[in-house]
């Protein structure tokens, strides 16, 4: 419950205990961007509402993400930056101008890129609200001396130049579409951010390591393997694994293939029955050891990551 400052009353061993809070906005700077928290300087804005604000970048135009709201003063980065104002009609046409200008950037990088004989591929321009800098978003093989193409666009542009080489994943955050499930890229329509993803986590959910299979457009591993990954992880913590040796009722058996949200694993017998495969219900059996030690499979693991 909250108390008359504001902050949040929990209770610890039946103890009360205050848990500071503050107010907070969440802003965003691009459709599907990272939320980043506001001190909302006393405005209540609605969902969608173009503001200005003050960054590291420098003076951004940005949308409400986050109504005002209370959050845990330990969950934020002090000081917040407070929001400078809502973005007036006047505000509106200029951030329509500097995406206009954009465009115009795109067509003088594919000249000076030429002109100066460089392997940059542009994904995006953006220019910072108050103009202050002209930031060009470019992948390349390996890394690239651009200090002259710098020079050459400061020249035209009379603006701080600031080039950025990023990766496969945040060309498609950027550019954006279809994956091979049929929908628009989950990074470009809802994913704040990247989150780590690995092999391991195919591997537990019982689908196919082939790089093809479980890769998105982008090349690198889907993103959608970790939207199930903590479930997975937390049903298999006392679920038979592949590979484990077991005692069912028709004696010892070694694990093919698991599936607890059937509660099945399918096993082949060993012994008098040997090679018979039968499928038991995870309660009927009992591991009692691996064909692999953990360090076997943890090195195939790693093998796996570097293909």
């Amino acid at each position: 419950m909250a108390n008359e400052n504001n902050n949040f009353v929990i209770f610890e061993n039946n103890e009360p205990v205050e848990v500071a809070q503050t107010e907070i906005v969440g802003i965003r700077f691009k459709n599907a961007g990272k939320i980043y928290y506001f001190a909302p300087n006393g405005l209540v804005l609605l969902e969608g509402s173009n503001v200005i604000v003050e960054t590291v970048r420098g003076i951004e135009f940005g949308f409400i993400a986050i109504t005002n709201r209370m959050v845990s003063t330990s969950d934020i980065i002090s000081p917040l930056k407070p929001i400078l104002r809502a973005a007036t009609e006047e505000d509106t046409k200029h951030h329509e101008q500097n995406v206009a200008a954009e465009e115009h950037a795109k067509k003088i990088w594919e000249e000076k890129i030429k002109t100066h004989e460089l392997e940059m591929q542009l994904v995006d321009v953006e220019y910072t609200f108050d103009n202050a800098k002209l930031i060009f978003y470019f992948t390349a093989d390996g890394r690239v001396d651009f200090r002259d193409l710098v020079k050459d666009l400061a020249s035209v542009f009379h603006t701080r130049i600031e080039l950025r080489q990023i990766g496969v994943r945040d060309v498609a955050k950027l550019i954006g579409g279809i994956g091979v499930c049929g929908r628009p890229f989950c990074c470009k329509t809802f994913l704040n951010d990247f989150a780590q993803v690995s092999i391991k986590m195919a591997k537990e959910q019982n689908l196919s390591l082939s790089s093809s299979k479980i890769s998105g457009t982008c090349g690198r591993l889907m993103c959608c393997l970790r939207f199930e990954h903590d479930i997975y992880e937390r049903e298999y913590a006392t679920f038979p694994k592949v590979d484990s040796i077991i005692e069912t009722p028709d004696g010892r058996a070694v694990v093919i293939e698991g599936n607890f949200l059937t509660g099945k694993v399918k096993a082949t017998l060993v012994g008098d029955n040997s090679g018979a495969v039968k499928t038991f219900m995870g309660r009927d059996v009992k591991v009692v050891g691996y064909i692999k030690k953990k360090e076997v499979l943890d090195a195939e693991l790693a093998d796996l990551e570097k293909n």
